[in-house]
């Protein structure tokens, strides 16, 4: 066994669920794949604690009885990546001639992909008549008879209009493809002239099938993008505007009664060849962004047949639960959120689950092909090794797409690996740390995550009197934001527990549910960036990127916002002179050290990302700031957005801080952040014996405490 085979053989079984939140009594589906087929045991679990490491207090889960079988079969169900478009001709009879002409950009020419193909129906069964494919740059016809190349080279990057005939009565397959003329008049010089070819072709009367855009072949998918479209049949006219409904995942036709089906969410709302750069904003003129971008690489869904359903009991406590299989071919987890039953009583604290952040960091490759702000590494959990082996998984936010296109669009409905216990150092793992601190509290506390928020908005978070955030709530739609800025003025308590929170804007789409869509226009930490005309989601035409961009600072909202990062060490948080004078003095009952969070994961509470308070940014001017912490490593720098020019700081950087803040808001609520992402790793010191877990007991409990907080006089 080769050394790869090995680490493959070490993580064999995966899953996923639909959905990742629900309501006790409700639904849910379980999906699993094993690549050593056979039996295994399956388990429902509630996990208290996932993080295995010794920055936690101990990996902690319960089984929970249920009515799932106690074995299942498991078989290996592949993943098909690869985004495409099909018209549905069933019915429609040909004699003469089909023309197809779109619009066509390649952008990866380096392996072949197929732009289209055509299939006939014989007896109900669909086989392909001919196709047409990019191969080493040049354009090759393909039909179950012959394949012929033609003449010319394509351009990566460069439209092209394409007309391709079938020619039934001769038996001839010819295309046509011309370059659009360009805004750079040297790189025009060379690519007037047109590339041409054609195959032969059976000649008959046929009842066709399908056509396929950016064509269904798992093997050669076509990578770039199409505009444009239209099909004749014996001068029937099929269209389509690519502009239109730019959330659905079809296309209604412009021309004719056959819609155009998307498959796997290829990228909308991006330029055309019409473009000109008149406007940035696509609901202006719809019609420059006419085109779609296909990737060989895009997955949105899964597809794998069901292994498991089951109905969760209308009594079972909200929490973190899991599927759990184990057997000989090794052990998975599939965590899922319960949230009370509808019309159930409720926990006066509910945990936020950063399902979001959880989506746009599925699957991420940072440890292993490296990123701005970590190196690559050799040793892999077995998690990030199966991601390492499994291209097919799909992409996070954090990749370009091999295109050198950045992956805006992120979805669930695949196996998730770094979305299980102990599986990353980031968001999961961590924030059952936090889980588990409020189960030691003794509190009681619900579970609700982010696309909850996001599709009931207020009607999720009313029920409670304090929300308290994961480590690191990076992700947040319009309608989160609007909701919890509501919730908050009706007197909501807000504990945010993280760092690098409230940071980028996110879309969702009915239609494509369990995918989130990202752009990362203009600034912030980010691996790449939005191309020209690409700013405005396709998803609800917001603009993109930082909420701090759009007029949203997380400052706004819990008193701080990022404001640098580092990952060699944590440090500690000095007290504030006056802190212990300050009306906000009840916080640190206990507490009889300056320095706070002196130990934890990395060296201190405070580290990786941090946060500090600004009021240019927004942060309430009556904010008692407790404690900062400053004596970071040199590799804790300013994040990219507060750079004005190429100047040096100064050392240490007043700006590089991570400030903790408590103050009052409308309806007798209040705000407690303690900006740092590392605060999870220091709770469990000493069995929470500790200054970091007495500092959150105090504030989470009188947060619960049904007396308001007054307004500073």
């Amino acid at each position: 066994m080769t050394a790869d085979q090995e680490s493959e053989a070490t993580k064999q079984i995966t899953g996923y669920c639909e959905p990742l939140s629900l309501r006790a009594g409700e639904g849910i589906t379980y999906y699993a794949s094993s690549h050593a087929p056979g039996s295994v045991n399956l388990n429902l679990v509630r996990i208290s604690c996932g993080d295995p490491t010794r920055s936690g207090p101990g990996f902690l889960e319960h089984e929970v009885a249920s009515d799932l079988p106690d074995t299942v079969e498991l078989s290996e169900q592949a993943l098909t990546p690869g985004s495409f478009a099909s018209v549905d001709l069933a019915g429609v009879r040909c004699g003469v001639n089909v023309v197809l002409k779109a619009d066509v950009r390649p952008t990866l020419l380096e392996r072949d992909g197929c732009i289209f193909s055509l299939a006939i129906e014989d007896g109900g069964i669909a086989a392909e008549l001919c196709s047409l494919w990019t191969c080493g740059g040049a354009l090759e016809g393909r039909t179950p008879d012959a394949s012929a190349g033609g003449e010319g080279v394509l351009e990566e990057l460069r439209w092209y209009r394409l007309v391709v005939e079938l020619d039934l009565p001769n038996g001839e397959l010819r295309w046509t493809a011309t370059p659009l003329p360009t805004r750079s008049p040297g790189r025009d010089l060379l690519a007037s002239t047109a590339l041409t070819g054609w195959c032969s072709l059976s000649s008959a009367t046929l009842r066709l099938g399908q056509v396929r855009l950016a064509a269904d072949h798992a093997d050669s998918r076509f990578d770039g993008r199409i505009a444009d479209p239209s099909l004749a049949i014996d001068g029937r006219t099929y269209s389509w505007d690519l502009s239109a409904d730019m959330a659905a995942a079809t296309v209604p036709p412009s021309a004719g009664d056959r819609p155009l089906i998307l498959h796997q969410l290829p990228t909308r709302a991006v330029p055309g060849p019409r473009w000109d750069g008149t406007h940035q904003r696509w609901t202006d003129d719809p019609a420059q962004w006419d085109a779609i971008h296909f990737h060989h690489d895009d997955l949105y869904d899964a597809g794998w047949d069901s292994t498991a359903q089951l109905t969760l009991p209308a009594d079972l406590p909200s929490g973190i639960y899991a599927f759990r299989v184990s057997g000989d071919a090794g052990e998975d987890r599939v965590p899922f959120f319960v949230r009370p039953a509808e019309g159930r009583p409720t926990h006066d604290v509910a945990l936020l689950m950063s399902s979001a952040t959880y989506m746009a960091y599925a699957n991420h490759r940072m440890l292993f092909e490296g990123a701005d702000f970590v190196g690559a590494r050799t040793r892999l959990r077995p998690e990030h090794e199966y991601v390492r082996q499994h291209p097919e998984l799909g992409r996070s936010h954090y990749e370009k797409h091999p295109d050198g296109s950045g992956v805006m669009f992120s979805s669930r409905n695949r196996p998730v690996l770094q979305l299980r216990p102990g599986a990353d150092g980031w968001n999961f793992t961590p924030d059952t740390d936090i889980n588990a601190f409020l189960e030691h509290t003794g509190l009681g506390h619900d579970v609700i995550a982010d696309e909850d928020v996001h599709h009931d908005g207020i009607e999720a978070l009313s029920p409670y009197r304090v929300i308290v955030t994961c480590s690191h709530p990076e992700y947040w739609s319009t309608a989160m934001l609007d909701a919890v800025e509501e919730w908050q003025r009706n007197g909501g308590r807000l504990m945010y527990l993280g760092g690098n929170g409230f940071y980028w804007r996110v879309a969702f789409s009915d239609e494509w549910p369990g995918a989130i869509e990202l752009r990362r226009a203009e600034d912030g930490v980010r691996n790449w960036q939005t191309e020209h005309g690409e700013n405005y989601h396709a998803w609800g035409g917001e603009y993109g990127g930082l909420w701090r961009r759009n007029g949203r600072a997380p400052n706004e909202l819990v008193g701080i916002g990022f404001a640098a990062q580092g990952f060699e060490k944590a440090t500690y948080y000095d007290r504030d002179p006056d802190a212990l004078e300050s009306r906000a003095a009840w916080i640190l009952d206990g507490v009889e050290d300056e320095h706070i969070g002196t130990s934890g994961l990395g060296g201190g509470a405070a580290g990786q990302e941090v946060d500090r308070w600004d009021p240019l940014l927004g942060s309430p001017q009556h904010a008692v700031i407790l404690a900062s912490a400053t004596t970071f490593g040199p590799d804790m720098l300013r994040t990219k957005e507060e750079f004005e020019g190429s100047v040096a700081f100064p050392t240490p950087d007043p700006y590089v801080r991570a400030d903790m803040v408590f103050y009052e808001t409308p309806g007798g609520g209040a705000v407690f952040s303690v900006g740092s992402i590392s605060w999870f790793g220091a709770l469990a010191r000493n069995g929470y014996d500790n200054d970091v877990a007495r500092i959150t007991e105090n504030v989470v409990r009188r947060f619960a405490e049904p007396e308001k907080f007054d307004p500073p006089s």
